[in-house]
């Protein structure tokens, strides 16, 4: 008898995570983690999303046995070590692009792999940076009002409108500035044996 194959899951809600996950081809389902994403006192940006990362794997590793789990946290920090997280307003995206403006703004993204049957974790932090080109207060404003990204850290939305705020891009993944490091994660898959392509 064989035994039960392992199933894929995405510790998320995120369809933009979803979205990035499908490019893989892989069969895998959604389970959103449902924590507490508040950060800790003294704690780095860095260490806030590798810690929520894996948090959000173990929490939906109760539920899904014999699963791989994949988690991932994100926060935007700029030069000065300001953490933009998600606006939740218009009139907080229009300050958060305007903090950004004309200034590079570092994307940390916590990727975690958990292997529930095991208990095996895998744990990184990918870095992506974006250089913002010099915004006016009223570009910020129609930006914000026609792509709402307001459920977004940083303020904006690379994969659509939000590429006419930026210079340049810095970094090796770009799938990491959306929110799942793809070229990690395909790594971290074939050390649980899943070989792609």
């Amino acid at each position: 008898m064989n035994p039960p194959k392992r199933r894929l899951i995405l510790a998320s809600s995120s369809p933009y995570r979803r979205e990035l996950l499908a490019r893989l081809q892989l069969d895998f389902e959604c389970d959103s983690p449902d924590i507490d994403e508040s950060a800790l006192t003294d704690e780095s940006a860095e260490q806030l999303v590798q810690r929520l990362a894996l948090e959000k794997s173990r929490a939906v590793a109760t539920r899904q046995p014999n699963s791989l789990i994949i988690g991932s946290d994100q926060a935007a920090v700029l030069a000065d070590g300001t953490v933009l997280g998600k606006p939740g307003t218009a009139d907080k995206a229009v300050q958060q692009l305007m903090a950004a403006s004309g200034n590079r703004v570092i994307f940390l993204t916590g990727l975690c792999l958990l292997n529930s049957e095991t208990g095996k974790s895998q744990l990184c932090c990918e870095q992506y940076a974006v250089q913002f080109r010099a915004l006016t207060e009223d570009m910020a404003r129609r930006y914000v009002e026609k792509e709402q990204p307001l459920n977004c850290a940083g303020s904006f939305k690379s994969e659509g409108l939000g590429i006419t705020l930026f210079e340049k891009f810095i970094g090796d993944d770009p799938n990491s500035l959306i929110g799942l490091p793809l070229i990690r994660l395909t790594r971290m898959l074939e050390e649980e044996g899943i070989l792609l392509p």
